[in-house]
């Protein structure tokens, strides 16, 4: 018994560090770095046709920060905006435009915007979507709402 007990600590200590090395994979539903940066340089290119600077936020499919661009001169508030707005679209599969509408006064999920740390409901938060998955979303801020969400669509657009 005391000869199988060191094996048995061998083998698992050694197959710990297989996996270990073992290279990460990219899950099939999710936004890669390469379109995030797309999605990224789309929106920015945007942004500096309109002349306002940006904060520009892109999440994967389960709502984390793949990529950030804070233009110089950007609103140092809308930092968060710009990613909670990306965070809103991706956790209701939906832009922030079309969640802001359900949310008046009077309306179905009048209130929405206090759950989940701060929600962002009006424009400028987009789905990422390819082959009719969503794999993320962008969320800008810095500008006003339309300028914002004519940012976050361009972005959007340069994933499809």
């Amino acid at each position: 018994m005391r000869r199988i007990i060191p094996f048995f600590m061998l083998l698992l200590l050694f197959s710990f560090n297989v996996y270990a090395a073992a290279p990460a994979k990219q899950l099939p539903g999710d936004l890669t770095l390469a379109e995030a940066q797309t999605v990224l340089n789309a929106a920015l290119a945007h942004s500096v046709k309109q002349g306002i600077p940006m904060n520009i936020a892109i999440v994967d499919a389960g709502g984390n920060l793949k990529a950030f661009a804070r233009e110089d001169g950007a609103f140092i508030g809308s930092i968060d905006i710009s990613q909670k707005k990306a965070v809103t679209a991706r956790y209701f599969n939906m832009s922030t435009a079309t969640l802001g509408a359900a949310a008046q006064p009077g309306k179905e999920l009048f209130g929405i915007e206090v759950t989940n740390q701060g929600l962002v409901i009006f424009g400028g938060g987009e789905l990422l979507i390819r082959n009719g998955v969503i794999v993320g979303a962008i969320g800008v801020s810095g500008g006003s709402v339309a300028e914002d969400t004519a940012v976050s669509k361009a972005g959007a657009a340069a994933l499809k």
